[in-house]
């Protein structure tokens, strides 16, 4: 394994919720109106401090998309993807750009998202 480099953020920042790396300025949201399946996620232009999984297909909630998952550099958590492609026309402007799910990153004030809860029925 090689050196690991991370590279610091100026200004107000999204990082990881395990170790706090920097992963992507508050300037660089393009939407924050996205959603996993945990609650709220954000599109970024940019985004470091990760590492990317393999690249395959998944049928989202817009269609198909080729993605690849992203990792924090320093300590492995899967954080959100990357949209290599969309199939869709109306779904390309997403190529190329970052999701981090919100439940698993701090806010730029070091807040922590807690997803809204399920409604639970007794049994």
């Amino acid at each position: 394994m090689g050196r690991l480099f991370v590279i610091d953020l100026e200004g107000d920042f999204y990082s990881c919720k395990h170790c706090k790396t920097p992963f992507a300025l508050v300037d660089d949201i393009i939407s924050k109106s996205f959603h996993c399946r945990y609650g709220d996620a954000y599109l970024f232009d940019k985004v470091v401090n990760v590492s990317v999984g393999e690249k395959e297909d998944r049928i989202m909630m817009t269609g198909m998309h080729s993605v690849v998952d992203l990792f924090c550099v320093t300590c492995g958590s899967i954080v959100g993807w990357k949209y290599e492609a969309a199939y869709e026309k109306s779904q390309k402007y997403k190529e190329g750009k970052f999701i981090l799910e919100r439940y698993k990153v701090l806010g730029p004030d070091g807040s922590e998202y807690i997803p809204p809860l399920e409604d639970v029925e007794d049994g």
